[in-house]
């Protein structure tokens, strides 16, 4: 048993949300929580009726093949991934990762890569959440973690508020990608799904760089 798994069986946390004993989520809390429905995209994790591909798959399929999504991107799941990335509350990451590898019902991909930070911001924040997340998500599951096998070399302005085209036209040569890639299964990690234009781009540019598939995990989809 190592230091970690001592300290959480000897001295639990507090629920992150009502502070009862057995945190870090109490069951009561982790139920209540936004869960996506069953019935959602299998591309892009949008909720739609009978869980079939969606219009907007339907009618430009990303470069992605599928999407895992726990959570709608709402309270208080986003004030959690807020605290996380705003206020450095790491301790959430281990939590998060652990929660999606004990929904990840698929067969593993080859590797995990967090999506990537541009140097900039992630001087600015000290830490990439997606790489916290992918940290536990990997240990978990067995699956190597390359951070480094994608850069993000464009600091593009913020997507919020763009429609979709807009996004996409703001991403383009966003992404820069390891030829190590190359005939690999590549899942993708993130903490949020607004419209998929991101995780597209840095697919798209897994794809040019070799890469057969690439799926995307992520803890809420908004």
């Amino acid at each position: 048993m190592n230091i970690r798994s001592f300290i959480e069986q000897n001295f639990p946390p507090p629920c992150l949300l009502c502070l009862a004993p057995n945190g870090p989520l109490c069951a009561p809390c982790l139920a209540d929580l936004p869960w996506l429905p069953e019935a959602c995209c299998p591309v892009c994790a949008l909720p739609v009726p009978g869980g079939e591909t969606c219009g907007h798959c339907l009618r430009d399929l990303p470069a992605y093949t599928r999407t895992l999504a726990l959570f709608s991107y709402a309270f208080p799941v986003d004030r959690l991934i807020q605290r996380l990335k705003y206020r450095e509350h790491l301790a959430l990451a281990p939590l998060l990762g652990e929660l999606l590898a004990g929904h990840l019902h698929e067969e593993p991909p080859d590797v995990w890569l967090p999506m990537p930070l541009h140097a900039r911001r992630l001087k600015e924040r000290g830490f990439n959440q997606a790489v916290e997340i992918a940290r536990e998500l990997s240990a978990r599951t067995g699956v190597s973690m390359q951070p480094g096998w994608a850069e993000r070399v464009r600091d593009t302005p913020p997507q919020a508020g763009l429609k979709r085209e807009a996004r996409k036209k703001n991403l383009r040569g966003a992404f820069e990608c390891s030829s190590k890639v190359a005939g690999l299964h590549v899942g993708i990690v993130d903490d949020v799904m607004t419209t998929g234009s991101t995780l597209d781009e840095l697919a798209k540019m897994l794809k040019a760089a070799g890469a057969c598939e690439v799926s995307c995990v992520v803890v809420a989809r908004a």
